[in-house]
């Protein structure tokens, strides 16, 4: 090697990450709440918190990431929904306390930073914020050689909400005869994708060009279909009925994450069909069938299903919440109720 040894020779370009920056700070901004204090590019992002709005209150956050969907995104060549992704796995999460959003941080490692492309995936979180209705206030761009494969990334986020701790939804309130509200998906969201991959281009050697008439978009439209944010949809309700609790349904499916929030001594009954399975689930049982097959307990397990939400509600206050929920925008379904189980020390999700 001739020359000058320097960072940028070694693979990290300093300026592309000041470039970077310099694109990314006019896109944040538009997500900026009064509360945000600090600019884009500084070492740390301040936000005040309006403590006349609260008694008592209470931080909540949460981390995620987008998994092997990002693989998708590697192979169409697109990156402007992973970041809707990003957000919503984060934001749903706290929303499960009863928190509302307030800030969003990101981290972004990558073999060797592209300041456009990377800019795309921060448009997509500045979108996720803006539905959100929270702050992206920074955020960390690591620009790794050596450590990813060429043209890859990964992204991480961070969100931090609030509530007031009297009004922390933790499931504790949940009691026999209460109904479980679902929330409709919009596809796959984030979950499930090491399953997908290995099924469609594996095993069936399926094209993401290809046309799906029963879907109505192309295979990879179809994956990389940005995970649904749900902060309005707990908005809606939230000093309308009593939320006795929420799930995020995310890996595990139905199963496993509506347990999560039952307490002890009761049973979440799930009424099969209904609600509306979305096309790309049956599209992978179809496919899985001819390849082996994927059990009906799989499918539940790995993937949403077509519910992206679960809400429980007192029986009394469904229809409302319905008739609200469907009026904000999200198609609503009562898919289930609650039960009292012989086995106190126990709980369940069963399907009926």
């Amino acid at each position: 090697m001739c020359g000058e040894l320097t960072y940028k020779r070694s693979g990290v370009d300093i300026d592309e990450g000041e470039r970077f920056v310099r694109l990314i700070s006019p896109l944040a901004k538009r997500t900026f709440r009064k509360e945000v204090l600090t600019e884009i590019g500084l070492f740390s992002g301040m936000f005040r918190l309006d403590l006349t709005r609260y008694k008592e209150p209470v931080l909540v956050s949460g981390t995620d990431g987008v998994g092997t969907k990002l693989k998708i995104a590697f192979m169409m060549d697109k990156h402007d929904t992973v970041g809707i992704d990003l957000v919503a796995m984060c934001v749903n999460d706290i929303l499960t306390a009863g928190a509302e959003p307030l800030f969003f941080l990101d981290y972004l490692a990558t073999s060797k930073l592209n300041a456009d492309k990377a800019s795309s995936i921060i448009e997509g979180i500045v979108r996720g914020c803006e539905e959100a209705g929270c702050s992206l206030i920074g955020g960390e761009t690591a620009e790794m050689p050596g450590f990813y494969q060429e043209g890859e990334y990964d992204i991480s986020g961070f969100s931090v909400g609030v509530v007031e701790r009297e009004k922390i939804i933790d499931g504790s309130k949940i009691k026999e005869g209460d109904v479980i509200i679902g929330i409709a998906s919009n596809g796959l969201h984030s979950n499930g994708y090491s399953l997908v991959r290995k099924l469609f281009f594996d095993i069936k050697k399926m094209k993401l060009e290809t046309y799906i008439p029963e879907l109505g978009v192309t295979l990879g439209e179809e994956l990389l279909k940005p995970t649904r944010i749900y902060t309005k949809a707990f908005m809606t309700l939230k000093d309308k009925v009593e939320i006795k609790g929420m799930a995020h349904i995310t890996g595990g499916g139905i199963p496993l994450n509506l347990l999560r929030i039952l307490p002890e001594g009761s049973c979440a009954n799930i009424k099969k069909g209904s609600w509306q399975v979305p096309g790309i689930f049956r599209l992978i049982e179809e496919t899985g069938s001819a390849s082996g097959g994927i059990s009906e307990e799989e499918m539940r397990r790995t993937f949403n299903m077509g519910i992206g939400y679960i809400i429980v509600i007192s029986e009394k206050e469904s229809e409302g919440s319905i008739s609200l929920l469907n009026n904000t925008g999200y198609k609503t379904y009562i898919i289930g109720n609650i039960e009292s189980v012989s086995d106190k020390e126990n709980k369940s999700v069963i399907f009926t």
